[in-house]
Protein backbone atom coordinates (compact mmCIF):
# COMPACT_ATOMS: atom_id res chain seq x y z
CA UNK A 1 0.00 0.00 0.00
CA UNK A 2 1.33 3.58 -1.09
CA UNK A 3 1.65 6.65 1.79
CA UNK A 4 -1.71 8.41 0.92
CA UNK A 5 -3.98 5.84 -0.62
CA UNK A 6 -7.52 5.25 1.06
CA UNK A 7 -6.96 2.74 4.31
CA UNK A 8 -3.42 3.45 4.90
CA UNK A 9 -1.60 4.41 8.50
CA UNK A 10 -0.37 7.76 6.26
CA UNK A 11 -3.94 8.91 4.71
CA UNK A 12 -5.54 8.03 8.52
CA UNK A 13 -3.18 10.55 9.81
CA UNK A 14 -3.95 12.53 7.09
CA UNK A 15 -7.54 12.12 7.84
CA UNK A 16 -7.29 13.27 11.13
CA UNK A 17 -5.15 16.25 10.02
CA UNK A 18 -7.79 17.43 7.50
CA UNK A 19 -10.26 17.43 10.58
CA UNK A 20 -7.85 19.97 12.19
CA UNK A 21 -7.60 21.83 9.53
CA UNK A 22 -11.89 21.72 8.85
CA UNK A 23 -11.72 23.20 12.59
CA UNK A 24 -9.13 25.80 11.27
CA UNK A 25 -11.98 27.18 8.39
CA UNK A 26 -14.92 27.11 10.81
CA UNK A 27 -13.19 29.26 13.24
CA UNK A 28 -12.08 32.07 10.23
CA UNK A 29 -8.21 30.42 10.16
CA UNK A 30 -6.40 29.65 7.41
CA UNK A 31 -7.13 25.48 7.05
CA UNK A 32 -4.48 23.95 7.87
CA UNK A 33 -4.23 21.05 10.26
CA UNK A 34 -1.73 18.60 11.73
CA UNK A 35 -0.84 16.03 13.71
CA UNK A 36 2.83 14.82 15.65
CA UNK A 37 3.02 10.81 15.73
CA UNK A 38 5.12 8.99 17.95
CA UNK A 39 5.30 5.05 18.03
CA UNK A 40 1.99 4.89 16.56
CA UNK A 41 0.36 7.32 19.17
CA UNK A 42 -0.66 11.12 18.21
CA UNK A 43 1.65 13.50 20.81
CA UNK A 44 0.45 16.92 19.18
CA UNK A 45 -2.52 17.91 17.39
CA UNK A 46 -2.31 21.70 15.93
CA UNK A 47 -4.40 24.44 13.73
CA UNK A 48 -3.74 27.47 12.98
CA UNK A 49 -4.72 29.81 15.66
CA UNK A 50 -3.13 33.12 13.90
CA UNK A 51 -6.04 35.38 13.44
CA UNK A 52 -7.41 34.05 16.56
CA UNK A 53 -4.41 34.58 19.15
CA UNK A 54 -3.34 37.56 16.38
CA UNK A 55 0.26 36.04 17.29
CA UNK A 56 1.66 35.05 13.79
CA UNK A 57 3.68 32.26 14.91
CA UNK A 58 0.81 30.38 15.77
CA UNK A 59 0.79 28.13 12.66
CA UNK A 60 -0.30 24.75 12.72
CA UNK A 61 3.15 22.44 13.39
CA UNK A 62 3.87 25.06 15.90
CA UNK A 63 1.12 24.31 17.78
CA UNK A 64 1.38 20.36 17.48
CA UNK A 65 4.63 21.08 18.48
CA UNK A 66 4.08 22.87 21.56
CA UNK A 67 1.37 20.40 22.39
CA UNK A 68 3.80 17.32 21.55
CA UNK A 69 6.21 18.60 23.63
CA UNK A 70 3.99 19.11 26.76
CA UNK A 71 3.40 15.61 26.13
CA UNK A 72 6.85 14.28 26.65
CA UNK A 73 7.54 16.80 29.39
CA UNK A 74 4.12 15.08 30.93
CA UNK A 75 5.76 11.74 30.62
CA UNK A 76 9.32 12.48 31.90
CA UNK A 77 10.71 11.87 28.17
CA UNK A 78 13.62 14.41 26.93
CA UNK A 79 12.07 16.20 23.82
CA UNK A 80 14.73 15.72 21.60
CA UNK A 81 14.90 11.72 22.06
CA UNK A 82 10.88 11.54 21.33
CA UNK A 83 11.07 14.13 18.58
CA UNK A 84 13.78 12.49 16.48
CA UNK A 85 11.37 9.49 16.55
CA UNK A 86 8.52 11.25 15.15
CA UNK A 87 6.49 12.23 11.82
CA UNK A 88 5.09 15.56 11.39
CA UNK A 89 1.59 15.22 9.09
CA UNK A 90 0.33 17.96 8.00
CA UNK A 91 -2.52 19.02 5.16
CA UNK A 92 0.05 22.02 3.67
CA UNK A 93 3.40 22.36 3.20
CA UNK A 94 5.66 23.81 5.92
CA UNK A 95 6.43 27.25 5.65
CA UNK A 96 9.95 28.67 5.97
CA UNK A 97 9.67 29.45 9.45
CA UNK A 98 7.80 26.49 10.64
CA UNK A 99 10.49 23.80 8.03
CA UNK A 100 13.44 25.64 10.42
CA UNK A 101 11.78 24.52 13.42
CA UNK A 102 11.45 20.63 12.34
CA UNK A 103 15.09 21.05 11.33
CA UNK A 104 16.12 22.51 14.67
CA UNK A 105 13.91 19.61 16.51
CA UNK A 106 15.39 17.29 14.20
CA UNK A 107 12.60 15.79 13.17
CA UNK A 108 12.89 13.14 10.81
CA UNK A 109 9.96 13.25 8.63
CA UNK A 110 7.13 15.40 7.11
CA UNK A 111 4.49 14.41 5.11
CA UNK A 112 2.47 17.04 3.64
CA UNK A 113 -0.93 17.60 1.37
CA UNK A 114 -0.45 20.79 -1.08
CA UNK A 115 2.44 22.91 -1.93
CA UNK A 116 3.10 26.37 -0.26
CA UNK A 117 3.86 27.90 -3.56
CA UNK A 118 4.09 31.29 -1.29
CA UNK A 119 5.79 30.38 1.83
CA UNK A 120 6.55 26.84 1.53
CA UNK A 121 9.96 25.65 3.12
CA UNK A 122 10.46 22.06 1.66
CA UNK A 123 10.95 22.65 -2.04
CA UNK A 124 8.41 24.86 -3.14
CA UNK A 125 10.47 28.33 -1.98
CA UNK A 126 13.21 27.32 -0.29
CA UNK A 127 14.52 23.86 0.19
CA UNK A 128 14.93 23.99 4.48
CA UNK A 129 14.67 20.45 4.65
CA UNK A 130 17.54 18.89 2.71
CA UNK A 131 19.95 22.12 2.26
CA UNK A 132 23.19 21.90 3.89
CA UNK A 133 22.89 24.32 6.50
CA UNK A 134 25.67 24.39 9.11
CA UNK A 135 24.61 24.30 12.76
CA UNK A 136 20.44 24.40 12.07
CA UNK A 137 20.16 20.53 12.99
CA UNK A 138 19.68 17.77 10.57
CA UNK A 139 17.80 17.95 7.43
CA UNK A 140 14.44 15.38 6.81
CA UNK A 141 12.43 14.32 4.33
CA UNK A 142 9.41 15.27 3.07
CA UNK A 143 6.91 13.23 1.59
CA UNK A 144 4.19 15.75 -0.56
CA UNK A 145 1.39 15.72 -2.57
CA UNK A 146 -0.84 13.40 0.10
CA UNK A 147 -4.56 14.28 -0.81
CA UNK A 148 -3.04 17.76 -2.06
CA UNK A 149 -6.59 18.81 -4.44
CA UNK A 150 -8.27 18.29 -0.80
CA UNK A 151 -5.54 20.12 0.83
CA UNK A 152 -6.29 23.31 -1.75
CA UNK A 153 -10.09 22.90 -2.15
CA UNK A 154 -9.91 23.77 1.75
CA UNK A 155 -7.52 26.81 0.73
CA UNK A 156 -9.80 27.93 -1.96
CA UNK A 157 -13.10 27.93 0.37
CA UNK A 158 -10.91 30.00 2.71
CA UNK A 159 -9.90 32.99 0.04
CA UNK A 160 -12.83 33.04 -1.29
CA UNK A 161 -14.03 34.79 2.08
CA UNK A 162 -12.57 37.53 3.45
CA UNK A 163 -10.27 37.82 6.26
CA UNK A 164 -11.29 39.98 8.65
CA UNK A 165 -8.43 40.14 10.39
CA UNK A 166 -6.05 40.87 7.47
CA UNK A 167 -4.70 44.08 7.51
CA UNK A 168 -6.07 47.62 5.28
CA UNK A 169 -3.08 47.32 2.53
CA UNK A 170 -1.50 50.09 2.75
CA UNK A 171 0.19 52.08 -0.87
CA UNK A 172 3.21 54.43 0.41
CA UNK A 173 3.08 57.19 -2.46
CA UNK A 174 5.44 56.96 -5.25
CA UNK A 175 4.99 53.19 -4.70
CA UNK A 176 2.00 52.92 -7.02
CA UNK A 177 1.41 50.90 -9.88
CA UNK A 178 1.78 52.76 -13.40
CA UNK A 179 -1.56 51.46 -13.77
CA UNK A 180 -3.08 53.16 -11.12
CA UNK A 181 -1.66 56.40 -11.31
CA UNK A 182 -4.72 57.15 -13.67
CA UNK A 183 -7.33 56.24 -11.41
CA UNK A 184 -5.82 59.18 -8.75
CA UNK A 185 -7.96 62.14 -9.00
CA UNK A 186 -4.98 64.65 -8.71
CA UNK A 187 -3.68 63.12 -11.59
CA UNK A 188 -6.85 62.10 -14.15
CA UNK A 189 -7.61 65.69 -13.96
CA UNK A 190 -4.67 67.12 -15.82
Amino acid sequence: MNPGEPGSETDEWMQQAFNMAQTALARGEVPVGCLVVYAGHVIGRGRNQVNETKNATRHAELVALDEALEWCRAQGLAPAGVLQACSLYVTVEPCVMCAASLRLLRLPRVVCGCRNERFGGCGSVMSIHSAELPHTGSTFQCVSGVRSEEAVDMLKTFYKGQNPNAPNPKIKKGNQHPSDLASTPSLSAL
